[in-house]
């Protein structure tokens, strides 16, 4: 087994980062809940956006459905920074808003541009930073502003690699935890539920780099529903990233899979569905799943699940709900990603060979 890459160790170190993160909120939840009720005593119903560019966007995306349906204080909104920054007006509504940044550096310039494209349009503007990183230029604003609350992650959570892992999962997690409306003790029990799950995985990790060694493949899809569906961007991202674009991917929702992107597959394709823990929706991640199987093309269907299915698995053991499952669930990609980016020669810890793809974006111009 590879241990000589930093990527590797931050994902196998996530599990511990989410007691750290929750511990987190725990110390400052009565100052965030503080905070957070005077915005809804003052405007009532408000909008909260979530934002950030790349897999800090997509963050709002895994978390945005498990939220959208279990509050009545907020409407929720994920919207990335690079879509505030270029079409302000078209994204920026003038009422009461909370915009929640999810940065790891905190020095992305889209990331700053958005908080001050969102001060500019909006007039009753509040802020919740959530952030990896101290030093960084989100964190410094932060503890400048009456209005914005800053939820300072571990410094470990800032990954070392190029790859974003622990901050994508911390983040979402603190998200969660801020915003969801169950009360603490079931905040608690899933917190918990989900680190033994997480930690579980982590032991298993040969078993994910022996599905890598095992098939011949150039293709790689991955699908689910709902908060999962929202996390295949995600998932499909790390292997885009860590192999340099040498393995093509796919990502789509497990209904919409059908219309047009499921011509992607042919048989040098590796098929992923992550299996939703709602049974009414898991009906639909299993007819894709057969189907795909059925057509007989892919190298291999493989569901990511809680449940015994008869088909390809990889077992997972929870029973949180999909948004905090997910969270779960993208270890696999992560490892998967990491070992399929080794098996095509790639460095895991600095994979754009041409040096044109930077940790924290670089040549932005901010009109």
């Amino acid at each position: 087994m590879n241990t000589e890459f930093y990527t590797l160790d931050e994902i196998r170190d996530q599990a511990n980062l989410w007691q750290d993160t929750y511990n987190r909120y725990e110390e400052n939840k009565e100052e965030l809940n503080k905070f957070l009720k005077e915005i809804y005593d003052k405007h009532g119903k408000v909008r909260v956006i979530f934002t950030g560019a790349g897999t800090s966007q997509y963050v709002g995306d895994t978390i945005l459905p498990e939220l959208k349906n279990h509050s009545n204080k907020y409407e929720f909104f994920s919207i990335g920074t690079t879509d505030i920054v270029a079409n302000p007006k078209e994204f920026l509504i003038n009422e009461p808003t909370i915009l929640v940044s999810f940065a790891r550096s905190g020095n992305s310039p889209e990331s700053v541009a958005a908080c001050d494209k969102a001060q500019e349009e909006i007039d009753d503007l509040y802020q919740v930073v959530i952030t990896c990183a101290k030093e960084g230029k989100l964190a410094q604003r932060s503890r400048k502003d009456d209005n914005t609350f800053l939820f300072l992650l571990n410094e470990k959570t800032n990954d070392r690699g190029f790859a974003m892992t622990s901050s994508f999962t911390d983040m979402s997690l603190a998200a969660l935890l801020t915003f969801d409306k169950k009360n603490d003790k079931e905040k608690e029990e899933i917190t918990k539920d989900i680190i033994n799950a997480a930690k579980d995985l982590i032991s298993r990790e040969e078993e994910i780099e022996a599905i890598t060694k095992k098939y011949d493949y150039e293709r790689v899809v991955y699908t689910g529903s709902g908060s999962l569906g929202g996390l295949t961007r995600e998932a499909q991202l790390k292997i885009l990233e860590l192999t340099a674009g040498e393995i093509a991917t796919v990502f789509d929702t497990s209904m919409g899979f059908r219309h047009g992107p499921k011509s992607f597959i042919n048989d040098k394709t590796m098929f992923f569905n992550f299996v939703s823990n709602d049974d009414y929706t898991a009906q639909y991640d299993k007819d894709i799943l057969n189907e795909v199987k059925a057509d007989e093309v892919a190298v291999s269907t493989i569901a990511i699940t809680t449940r015994d299915l008869e088909f390809d698995s990889f077992k997972v053991n929870s029973k949180a709900p999909d948004g905090y499952l997910a969270i779960v669930y993208i270890i696999f990609a992560q490892f998967f990603a990491c070992y399929t980016a080794i098996k095509v020669g790639n460095d895991v810890d600095n994979p754009s060979k041409s040096h044109t793809v930077n940790r924290v974006v670089k040549g932005v111009t901010i009109h």
